[in-house]
């Protein structure tokens, strides 16, 4: 965090959120938080009037600042999705990129792209660490480092992954250029064209352009908001198709934010197991962004084991820029590096080394102390914001990771309509259209992104997009 103040905030705010604070609750005084945070009086200070201007405290005077009552998102989650049994052709991407097309600029609310704001990122700490990188390596630097990737990195990353109970051997471990690409690898290795791949509904947009570019056809699964893909409902599609992969994110699903409860990741491994023509590639990009300090299971640490490709990166949790990714799997490690070399010959040696330093130094975990809290309080402040400005009929999900929010908004509602109206009045946000190879299943819904940097010009272009909504809502509504 750029701040100790915003730190702090940001934690006091989780606090609140979660109930530790009750309303009307004073909090302890400035110089008793002092001394229990180890930070200066006037870092306090900073923070509570922080939470103040954010209300979530009121100050008394000579009496010290109070837990205001906060206004609740009473908001039933969005309902369980429920697309046709049967395998699609992947279409209609090309509102993605007018949607990627607004990122960059700063007369729009960046409510679409599921990024953080760097202000969340460890920036300073990653130019130090590019700094030494330089001073130390430059030999190095100048130099190819051939797939499956930078031995130290993999050495690091097999220990992670060991650390979340997958023992995991360096030689299992291929570096990739981000999570996409890993996934992309993943699919190559197991599947021809015109094979299906399984994958929950809805999906990150990026996976279902994945499959078009592969010729893969995808069969969609009915999802929960809440505990992600159906185990029944993916029984069912198994028996009827010839599926060849299913593509599942179990921890903070893209874009629902969905965490599949244990009982849920054993049944998946029950009934995978008799299917033994069935590769499980697992996407575990938000796996590190859980809210609370508990980090989920993975899928691979079920009895499916090595029948598992697990797939994550650091470009959610720590720099997109540096475009650090990696698969694992015993079994398809050379082919996963073989194909890696075929599309994209090598990852970044800078980027792989700058990574190195900040696992080595611990800097990594520290980061994301602070930044799982900060999501915490984001996706509290805007699902406030959503049921406050939103619709009463609108849905919201809480999800208890990653930064999505999934709003469905009532049927007859046109997101892709509404975007473009949207960034012309200065707010973004992604169309629930590109979740889907269905143009018209997500048509009435949208996803929100948490990571965005809070300031009023948030809170206003929420209220601006509820406005928007209001008036596409349905005559009968």
């Amino acid at each position: 965090m750029s701040h100790l103040y915003e730190a702090l905030s940001q934690r006091i705010a989780a606090g609140i959120d979660q109930g530790l604070y009750r309303p009307g609750e004073r909090l302890p005084g400035i110089r008793t938080t002092s001394r229990e945070e180890g930070v200066s009086p006037a870092t306090v200070v900073a923070a509570y009037q922080t939470l103040e201007e954010n209300g979530y405290l009121e100050a008394r005077p000579r009496s010290g600042f109070f837990v205001k009552p906060q206004q609740r998102s009473v908001r039933a989650e969005p309902s369980v999705s429920r697309p046709l049994p049967q395998p699609s052709s992947v279409t209609g991407q090309q509102l993605v990129l007018d949607l990627l097309r607004n990122i960059s600029r700063d007369d729009v609310v960046q409510l679409g792209a599921n990024v953080a704001d760097a202000r969340y990122l460890p920036t300073a700490t990653i130019a130090r660490a590019s700094r030494r990188v330089v001073h130390q390596h430059q030999q190095r630097l100048a130099e190819y480092e051939a797939p499956p990737g930078l031995p130290e990195l993999r050495g690091l990353l097999a220990d992670r992954m060991s650390n979340l109970g997958c023992a995991t051997l360096d030689e299992d471990v291929v570096v990739t250029a981000g999570c996409q690409e890993a996934v992309h690898l993943a699919l190559k290795s197991v599947t021809q064209p015109g094979d299906l791949v399984a994958i929950e509904s809805p999906t990150y947009y990026g996976l279902l352009q994945a499959l078009d570019s592969l010729g893969l056809k995808a069969l969609e699964i009915p999802t929960h908001p809440r505990d992600g893909m159906s185990i029944p409902a993916l029984q069912l599609a198994l028996q009827q198709w010839p599926v060849k992969a299913c593509v599942l994110v179990a921890n903070f699903s893209n874009p629902m934010g969905g965490l599949m409860p244990e009982r849920h990741r054993d049944e998946l491994a029950s009934l995978l197991a008799e299917y033994p023509e069935v590769t499980l590639i697992e996407d575990d990009i938000y796996g590190d962004l859980a809210h609370s300090a508990f980090r989920p299971s993975l899928l691979r640490t079920t009895e499916l084991g090595d029948r598992v490709i697990y797939c994550s990166s650091f470009s959610k949790s720590l720099s997109a820029g540096l475009r650090v990714g990696w698969a694992v799997s015993r079994q398809y490690a050379q082919q996963l590096a073989y194909e890696k070399f075929v599309s994209s010959c090598v990852t970044s040696v800078i980027n792989q080394l700058v990574t190195v330093e900040l696992l080595r130094s611990g800097g990594y975990e520290r980061h994301l102390r602070g930044m799982r809290v900060a999501l915490a309080q984001n996706v509290a402040r805007l699902t406030a914001k959503v049921a406050e400005h939103f619709p009463a009929s609108c849905r919201i999900t809480r999800p208890q990771g990653g930064m999505a929010i999934w709003v469905e908004l009532p049927r007859g509602v046109d997101t892709t309509e509404l975007f473009y109206q949207a960034v012309a009045q200065g707010v973004s946000f992604a169309p629930g259209q590109i979740f889907s190879t269905d143009a018209q299943r997500y048509r009435h819904c949208l996803r929100l992104n948490a990571g965005v940097w809070w300031t009023e010009q948030v809170g206003e272009g929420l209220a601006t997009l509820g406005t928007l909504i209001k008036q596409h809502l349905p005559a009968d509504v």
